[in-house]
């Protein structure tokens, strides 16, 4: 065809034709000829998502923190499973308009994302707008009537774009329909579906038994989710949701578990002010004093997201693999804790070492000093969630980005003081130590933590985001 268009061309120079009727001839032959070269039906929708501004998802992602810090029921891994689905739904919402990175859709058995249509332009900046919009709504509709209204408001400020009515409502509609796919697919997992209602179920009775995980001092609460681990997962097999076997278990004075003990034992008593600042700003332990240990994750990516300026399509990208992550580490983690129900710090100390001890976490809303999460300790859920993020925010921007972390900048009821740190892997690792300070972990607890943290989070890694 290229050789056809230039033996014309060449002719009609060579010749120089004086009838113009049938110069213009030719020169429409030729357009026509062009216009067959290639098959319209399949030009994918313009790719701008590269070239928007992700101030978009940057405020729904700092809405999602207002929220779930205050909504009922939204415990680390329950948290961590919305931003999973989430950022899914975002992220298939934009990658259509991306040159980088691709649908992983088809990873998951049940989902089908609607497509776009050949051809026509999208606003991707209005699509995800809607997509977030409906997604908040269906995962916390149970909120306080304040929140909901906040949810309507960004919805409504973010909605007033600019452009042909035609391309804002295609725009509109491609996100609502991406949305709702998500969400009935969210549905289908019956264990995670709506669990905010059933964190505390009174039919799960803890098996008795010696170092077994009993509910603690000072207030005795029943088990926080403990058939979290039937919940699906995105990319974590069977084997990933089971951890080591622990330590055995000893109240000997020359054995491991007994050292580890009393590390804890000798590290509060008492803490040095650095200790003591390391411990309440990695805490996110207390309910409406901040957001929670996984939300913590998302606000260090906030800071990264916004720092770096990156485009639409990898903010999206960014949050999609930290939503994934967070989720099939949380299932993993609770999984193995109510497999091994191994009793908490505070319950061996006062057996073995000093039965007037108590924690170092403190609720401040409450006044209640000396507060243990409520399950069993193994392995570590803040050290978990650390490790995932670490490892999936060291693949996106590199193993020495250094950063300072502001999430609790000009806080009072704690030193939120910001922290400054060399690479994300150092960010978890204190992380981790900060729940051996705070003596509510075993050593063992946050190692074990780190490695399935690192382990999922490569897995959330070998996906196939790009093209």
């Amino acid at each position: 065809m290229k050789f056809f268009t230039s033996t014309l061309l060449w002719r009609i120079n060579t010749f120089r034709f004086k009838n113009c009727v049938y110069y213009a001839f030719i020169i429409a032959f030729l357009g026509i000829m062009s216009a067959c070269q290639s098959n319209k039906d399949d030009v994918a929708p313009v790719q701008t998502a590269a070239k928007t501004d992700a101030s978009v998802a940057v405020q729904w992602m700092n809405l999602f923190l207002n929220v779930e810090r205050y909504a009922p029921g939204y415990r680390p891994p329950v948290a961590a499973r919305t931003l999973g689905y989430i950022g899914l739904a975002a992220y298939e919402t934009v990658v259509p308009g991306s040159e980088k990175y691709q649908s992983v859709a088809s990873q998951f058995t049940g989902l089908v994302i609607p497509k776009t249509e050949s051809g026509k332009v999208y606003r991707w900046d209005v699509a995800v707008n809607e997509t977030y919009y409906l997604l908040m709504k269906g995962f916390f509709p149970h909120v306080v009537d304040a929140d909901k209204a906040k949810i309507d408001s960004l919805h409504t400020k973010l909605a007033s774009a600019t452009g042909s009515a035609d391309e804002l409502d295609r725009s509109k509609k491609f996100g609502q329909d991406v949305a709702a796919a998500v969400l009935a697919y969210s549905k289908t997992d019956l264990a995670g579906d709506a669990a905010y209602l059933r964190n505390q179920p009174t039919d799960y009775v803890p098996p008795t038994g010696v170092g077994k995980w009993q509910p603690t001092a000072p207030d005795f609460s029943r088990a926080l989710l403990p058939y979290w681990g039937k919940v699906r997962t995105f990319v974590a097999s069977a084997a990933d949701k089971v951890a080591k076997a622990p330590l055995d278990y000893s109240t000997n004075v020359k054995s491991t578990l007994f050292a580890q003990g009393l590390e804890i034992y000798s590290n509060t008593t008492p803490l040095s002010k650095e200790q003591q600042w390391i411990g309440e700003f990695w805490s996110d332990d207390i309910y409406k004093l901040t957001f929670e240990p996984a939300g913590r994750w998302l606000a260090i990516a906030q800071q990264v997201v916004v720092k770096e300026n990156v485009a639409l399509d990898k903010a999206l990208y960014t949050y999609a693999k930290i939503g994934f992550g967070l989720s099939d580490i949380g299932v993993a983690c609770w999984n193995s804790k109510y497999i091994y129900t191994i009793e908490r710090p505070i319950t061996y100390i006062r057996k073995t070492i000093d039965p007037t001890w108590v924690t170092r976490l403190n609720n401040p809303l409450s006044i209640m000093v000396g507060i243990t999460p409520p399950f069993p300790s193994y392995p570590s859920g803040h050290s978990c969630f650390g490790a995932v993020s670490a490892e999936i925010l060291t693949n996106i921007y590199g193993p020495d980005y250094a950063m300072t972390d502001r999430c609790h900048e000009g806080r009072t009821e704690f030193n939120g003081t910001p922290r400054s740190f060399n690479s994300f892997y150092e960010m978890a690792q204190e992380n981790a130590y900060s729940r051996v300070v705070l003596g509510v972990h075993y050593r063992m607890d946050c190692e074990e933590g780190l490695r399935m943290g690192y382990a999922i989070g490569r897995k959330v890694n070998q996906l196939p985001w790009e093209k």
